[in-house]
């Protein structure tokens, strides 16, 4: 089965062993197993680059001390350290944890901070060919134990390619959408109205009033003046 760490075997066998088998337990889901793992990797890495500049240094974290006051500063060995320094605490931290955290995710931060820490030591302890320094951890390889075709920016350019085409098809599908206003949804087809009658409009002309005094009232004047003077006339008379 192809592993990360294969290019270690020519290098150091016995450190290859050692983090291969971290590589196992992360696959077995044994996570805080896979941590310590690491440190004792880093450890045993931090032994070997100080050679004969080790004395009296016993535990990880007094190597480290002195591995950093004997360095040149150059940024690249400040990345070295500060990976050991990673793998020590996480390791320690899941060798003397009460609970069994399950973390994965720490686990495979410190796999990858094993990886880097390896090609240091092999280009610039052991003078390993510079071509490792192109080599990036592979995740699937470390799930599945089968090395990708692919290379990273491979599958970088094939994923964006997907997410373009998702968002290209949301985009297409909005378009044929018809959406009806919400107020209109529920609304009653409105019943065809009525055609109104024409209306007949009647001209009405009123009669003008006539002045004076009308023919009836007139005859009724005269009668009742005749009927007076008879009326005096026999008045007269009986006298």
């Amino acid at each position: 089965m192809a592993a990360n760490f294969d290019f270690l075997k020519k290098v150091d066998k016995n450190l290859f062993e050692i983090i291969d088998e971290a590589e196992k337990l992360y696959r077995d889901e044994y996570f805080e197993q896979c941590m310590t793992q690491t440190r004792r990797f880093g450890e045993n890495v931090c032994k070997k680059v100080l050679g004969r500049n080790r004395t009296s240094e016993e535990t990880f974290d007094e190597m480290l001390a002195t591995l950093k006051d004997i360095g040149s500063g150059e940024e690249q060995e400040k990345e070295f350290v500060d990976d050991l320094y990673f793998l020590k605490k996480h390791g320690n931290e899941s060798t003397h944890s009460s609970k069994v955290k399950k973390n994965g995710m720490d686990a495979l931060e410190c796999l990858q901070r094993a990886f880097e820490v390896a090609i240091s030591y092999s280009v610039y302890n052991k003078g390993a060919k510079a071509d490792i320094l192109k080599l990036r951890y592979d995740t699937e390889l470390l799930v599945t134990g089968k090395k990708s075709k692919k290379t990273l920016a491979e599958k970088y350019s094939e994923e964006k390619a997907k997410t373009s085409s998702r968002k290209r098809k949301k985009s297409s599908s909005k378009k044929d959408v018809t959406v009806f206003p919400l107020s209109k949804k529920n609304e009653k087809p409105k019943k065809p109205a009525k055609k109104k009658s024409d209306k007949q409009y009647h001209t009405m002309s009123s009669r003008s009033k006539k002045k004076g005094i009308p023919v009836f009232w007139k005859i009724v004047g005269v009668s009742l003046a005749i009927s007076l003077i008879i009326l005096l006339v026999m008045f007269l008379i009986s006298l």
